[in-house]
């Protein structure tokens, strides 16, 4: 007899065929009804009575996961990379492991976090944005393909009129050191990649063997060494009750005057008086950000009006290739379990 699963999240079609050798699939919560219109409530009802239960954003806290288990559930999976929608102390009061997809936009936060530096290294965003409001624009012309002969077209002499005295000249990323704090999946992703920049690499994480990080061709230091010599400081922190506000006033102090922060991880690890008090008083060059305390960001937030803060939307960990890692992983996980065999994604923190 096959085994009664519901499924919230999509996975790949070859994987799905794969399970329904051994499962009945019923369609549930956001993948049945749309991204953000599930409540908590909703997903309760229409996942009970279900051996395998795999969620992607939904929520499922302690009531949720108790009437779950008992009307059978056995097994449980959050295609998240910190499935923090999930009452996992419930799922182990249960019996039971929660399965997850950790590091799932490893790759895409990476790629999102190098564009970050160099948008804050050469001023881009603060440049692009200055050309589409007019800034050191010449006059409109009723024909632009009428141009004139020019050997070396510029904008104009370096003077006080020039866009790069108005928007400043950046820097290199090639020679300059990345400080890597926190070097997990994400951590170590944009380590590698800056490191193919041709930029030197501090990496302080207290919980990760140095042979670890020093194989990646990184240098494993300490908090203090990190911070003193760092050009950027990429910050890769959980939020856990340890890690709020970590970074603070203390360690802006320590870091060069001609640093930049960059976090693409949690506001929350950030305390944000400090970052905005460092960012005003020039206590660090500048920082580029994609996350905040509060979202969405709201519209008087300082770091919105700051010249020398690149903000995005919380954006770094979304393309169109994440859903596919995260539900291959998800897939990996319910075939294991189906087969007897051992899971390799269980949430232990």
């Amino acid at each position: 007899m096959k085994k009664q699963m519901v499924l919230c999240t999509k996975l790949p079609e070859k994987r799905m065929e794969e399970i329904k050798e051994f499962c009945d699939i019923t369609i549930a919560g956001e993948l049945k009804h749309g991204k953000g219109n599930v409540t908590e409530e909703m997903t309760k009802e229409e996942c009970t009575g279900f051996e395998i239960v795999v969620l992607g954003d939904e929520y499922a806290g302690a009531d949720t996961i108790q009437t779950w288990a008992e009307a059978g559930m056995k097994f449980i999976g959050a295609a998240k990379g910190t499935p923090v929608t999930v009452d996992n102390e419930a799922v182990k009061a249960a019996g039971l492991r929660l399965s997850y997809t950790p590091g799932r936009n490893r790759v895409a936060v990476a790629e999102f976090n190098m564009g970050l530096m160099i948008a804050a290294a050469r001023h881009l965003t603060l440049s692009a944005t200055g050309l589409l409001k007019g800034e050191h624009t010449g006059p409109a012309k009723e024909n632009i393909y009428d141009v004139p002969d020019v050997k070396n077209v510029t904008f104009g002499p370096l003077d006080e009129k020039h866009p790069f005295t108005d928007y400043g000249i950046g820097f290199e990323l090639y020679g300059k050191k990345l400080g890597v704090a926190g070097y997990g999946a994400i951590g170590r992703e944009v380590a590698v990649r800056a490191k193919a920049f041709g930029m030197e690499i501090l990496a302080y994480d207290p919980y990760m063997p140095a042979e670890k990080i020093e194989a990646d061709g990184a240098k494993a230091v300490d908090l203090d060494t990190m911070l003193r010599e760092c050009d950027m400081l990429s910050i890769h922190l959980p939020v856990l009750e340890s890690t709020k506000g970590m970074v603070n006033k203390e360690w802006f102090s320590k870091m060069k005057p001609t640093a930049y922060v960059i976090n693409t991880a949690r506001a929350a690890v950030i305390d944000q008086k400090d970052f905005i008090e460092a960012l005003r008083n020039k206590a660090i060059a500048g920082a580029a950000v994609d996350v905040y305390w509060e979202e969405p960001v709201p519209a008087n937030h300082p770091l919105l009006s700051m010249r020398n803060v690149v903000c995005t939307p919380h954006m770094a960990g979304l393309t169109t290739d994440v859903d596919n890692w995260s539900g291959e992983m998800m897939a990996q996980e319910v075939l294991a379990y189906v087969k007897g065999e051992e899971r390799k994604y269980i949430w232990n923190r």
